[in-house]
């Protein structure tokens, strides 16, 4: 599982065997599943496991300011870029 980012305490990673759609997990005290890019074309949270609504907001904020950034990365980890 490639850490792509870290920031606000927080680790941003995606699996190496992960299925689509594209999204990250942001770890730290707990965990959040966020689609880089949701149907609407902004992140959305997927799944949270026991993380702080106020770390929840920071990880859509990161993966809203640097969505182009991991898009790539997963296109690069699955083989389509």
């Amino acid at each position: 599982m490639p850490t792509i980012h870290r920031e606000h305490g927080l680790r941003f990673a995606i699996y190496t065997d992960d299925h689509e759609p594209a999204h990250v997990h942001a770890i730290g005290e707990g965990e959040a599943k966020i689609a880089i890019r949701g149907a609407d074309g902004l992140p959305e949270l997927v799944h949270v496991v026991k993380m702080k609504r106020s770390d929840r907001r920071r990880a859509m904020d990161v993966v809203l300011e640097r969505q182009d950034e991991f898009l790539a990365r997963w296109a690069k980890i699955h083989g389509e870029g």
